[in-house]
């Protein structure tokens, strides 16, 4: 690759910052200059990370529609139940829930999304999701382990 020369001015504090990192890298400014220009370039053209985040639009009605079976629901299996009715389900989703319609099972956005966290839920009905995965935060959030097996 054939190089072209290129004057740049930068403030004696940068320089000599830029200096030293060439000194520890043990390469020329030039490269140090060149590094972090290909770096740049190379994050400006990399797509954008879309949020997971649904939709505003498409959030409201859902709100709208669950904000009684969110808030009234007594326990995990009374608020699948109420769910169902209306052709939702929760699943887990990482150290979270999501809301699925059912019974096809599309992901339509995160429990939290809706008003309503996993962490505030379990707190709520005093009990982990049936079946979640992440047993760790039984411990977090209603202070007690979830792993131990009483005896009969």
């Amino acid at each position: 690759m054939t190089m072209q020369r290129l004057t740049l001015s930068l403030p004696a504090p940068m320089l000599r910052a830029a200096e030293q990192l060439s000194a520890r890298r043990d390469v020329s400014l030039g490269q140090v200059v060149r590094d972090v220009l290909a770096a740049e370039l190379r994050r400006a053209s990399a797509p954008a990370k879309t949020s997971v985040r649904t939709e505003e639009r498409l959030l409201a009605p859902l709100r709208a529609l669950l904000a009684a079976d969110l808030g009234q629901a007594r326990d995990w299996g009374n608020l699948q139940a109420r769910l169902r009715a209306k052709g939702f389900a929760l699943r887990e989703a990482g150290g979270g829930l999501a809301l699925h319609d059912w019974p096809e099972g599309r992901r339509l956005c995160k429990a939290s999304e809706l008003g309503h966290s996993y962490a505030s839920l379990m707190r709520r009905f005093d009990a982990p999701f049936p079946g979640h995965a992440h047993r760790h935060l039984v411990a977090r959030h209603l202070g007690r382990r979830d792993d131990v097996i009483e005896p009969f």
